[in-house]
């Protein structure tokens, strides 16, 4: 089976694709790293926030296991890390899965966005900015009517998060560049996921990355918002199933 790296949103870690890690792994040797400060990996210490450095990470971690070749996808920031892989390693990528994710760079409002939560949480040393200012954004208006287990979860998962490795990862993010040249020279198979219901990565987004990719195809999901594996994760999984190489 080939190997599939996917990759966690902000500011979350691995645990967001329990609901889909069963029944993905049936289909691929499915490797779900938590990238530095998250899930308990440890944040490097005086390191510039670079999501060259998450894609350094991934990358080593497929030499550790030695794989050569992979499928690498991510959700939101795993999407911009996957992104990130392409660009500094496109020999190792098989194909790409883009889940709630954009290829553009952050406006100037965005990053200074970006900068002000990183400055907040590290002054206070705790996520009530990020409770009060991101993670209203993180679900769709169906999970948190209809799933409030879901919206537990997700609440749960957010106050875990260390806020040095936080604010790392908002500066990685708007330093980001735009990549949608990247896409267009990524000749592999790649699949582009978007909750209907997200506020954070539009239909319109997506609909850029798919004609970006010589390869693209489109996965859209009724009733989630940003973070499909877990708003809608049998949706989500039976994408990714029917995008990956037939086993047998």
């Amino acid at each position: 089976m080939p190997a599939f790296i996917l990759i966690h949103a902000f500011p979350l870690w691995s645990a967001l694709y329990d609901d889909v890690r069963g029944r993905l792994a049936q289909r691929c040797e499915l490797i779900t790293p938590d990238l530095r400060g998250f899930g308990g990996a440890p944040l490097p210490p005086d390191d510039r926030p670079s999501l060259d450095r998450y894609a350094d990470d991934v990358v080593r971690d497929l030499d550790d296991r030695g794989i050569d070749r992979a499928y690498v996808g991510g959700t939101s920031l795993g999407g911009y890390v996957t992104m990130a892989v392409l660009r500094r390693y496109p020999d190792r990528v098989l194909g790409v899965v883009l889940a709630d994710t954009k290829a553009g760079a952050d406006p100037d409002a965005a990053r200074e966005n970006r900068e002000r939560i990183a400055a907040t949480v590290l002054a206070e040393g705790s996520l009530r900015v990020v409770h009060q200012d991101v993670a209203p954004a993180l679900l769709g208006e169906t999970t948190k009517t209809d799933r409030p287990e879901v919206v537990a979860r997700v609440r749960d998962w957010v106050s875990a998060a260390d806020p040095a490795a936080v604010a790392w990862a908002q500066r990685a993010m708007a330093a980001r560049p735009d990549s949608l040249a990247t896409l267009r020279s990524a000749d592999v198979p790649a699949l582009v996921i978007v909750g209907a219901e997200d506020r954070l990565a539009s239909l319109a987004d997506a609909g850029a990355m798919v004609e970006a990719l010589p390869q693209g195809r489109l996965a859209v999901l009724p009733g989630a918002g940003h973070l499909t594996p877990v708003e809608a994760p049998d949706a989500f999984a039976a994408a990714v199933e029917s995008f990956l190489p037939d086993p047998g």
